[in-house]
């Protein structure tokens, strides 16, 4: 059978009978488009399918590469010529699938955002602490930073949680793992401030909630991912601001300060040191800006 032949009895199947979304079926679509091309230019004409092997594919990803495609589009573009040979094989029209044993290149991990640790020190001076808002999302953020928590994590917490006397918290994190936390002194201050004023957001007396949202009810994920966006705004031009970014810049500061890594995975609630270990490439990426700005021999 015909390589365009195949492609047409394959994408119609992948719109009909597995009712694909658009997006999916065009994606696929330009994909084996592409493989076409790359077979027609290396063979000098448009092939047969069952004379494709797996040493006829595997170029195919370093010809999209040499047109700078990144590893995600390759990884798709992979899929899609699995897929089409599944089905060839499915269909009869084939014995084998060629591109079965092929591996998708593996995705550079992105490094966290992180506050650099002038940003974090001018953090504090945005919220206006006259106001109930203004202490509770301080307070927000100083827990979210100072004890490294997910944003989920924060939220749940109910009055009481906190204990003062210890200095720590008692959050759950994923799969319901609950795990203790240190919370420090300034979180506390700037907790016992909000509670002050928190009854001047108007809850209700079976209301528990630590934080509330600005009508009496526990504040809810998008209001305090909003909250914590805008006060990121004024201080630094990092473009992912999220409640996150706080986490993730409580995990670097610790590692450039001399903590223990496997400390610093459990206060974050890693199941594992190796997700930890992303931070650790952080600190030294940042070495390595800083040697080749500072030692005259770097370059």
């Amino acid at each position: 059978m015909q390589f365009s032949v195949a492609i047409r009895m394959y994408l119609t199947a992948l719109d009909v009978e597995k009712a694909s979304s658009e997006h999916t079926v065009l994606a696929y679509s330009k994909a084996l488009e592409q493989f076409h091309t790359f077979l027609e230019e290396t063979w000098g004409a448009e092939p047969n399918v069952a004379d494709i092997k797996e040493a006829d594919i595997r170029p195919f990803l370093g010809w999209l590469h040499d047109k700078g495609l990144a590893k995600r589009s390759l990884r798709m573009k992979l899929a899609a010529v699995r897929s089409f040979f599944k089905f060839l094989v499915r269909s009869g029209v084939l014995d084998h699938n060629p591109a079965s044993l092929l591996t998708s290149p593996k995705i550079d991990k992105k490094l966290p955002s992180f506050l650099q640790q002038k940003e974090a020190d001018d953090l504090w001076s945005v919220f206006d602490l006259t106001t109930a808002r203004g202490r509770r999302d301080r307070a927000l953020c100083e827990l979210l930073y100072g004890s490294g928590l997910r944003l989920s994590e924060a939220l749940q917490l109910d009055l009481g949680d906190i204990n003062i006397r210890q200095r720590t918290v008692r959050v759950l994190g994923k799969r319901s793992k609950e795990r203790v936390v240190p919370v420090t002194q300034e979180s506390i201050k700037s907790i016992d401030l909000y509670l002050e004023m928190r009854g001047q957001l108007a809850p209700s007396p079976d209301e528990h909630a630590l934080f509330l949202g600005d009508r009496g009810k526990r504040l809810i994920s998008v209001s305090a991912w909003r909250i914590v966006k805008r006060s990121l705004g004024t201080i630094t031009e990092a473009q992912r601001k999220s409640p996150h970014m706080l986490r993730h810049s409580f995990a670097t500061h610790l590692l450039d300060n001399g903590a223990d890594l496997s400390a610093v995975s459990d206060m974050l609630g890693h199941s594992s040191l190796s997700t930890t270990q992303i931070y650790t490439h952080v600190s030294v990426e940042r070495l390595k800006d800083a040697y080749k700005k500072a030692h005259p021999r770097s370059e």
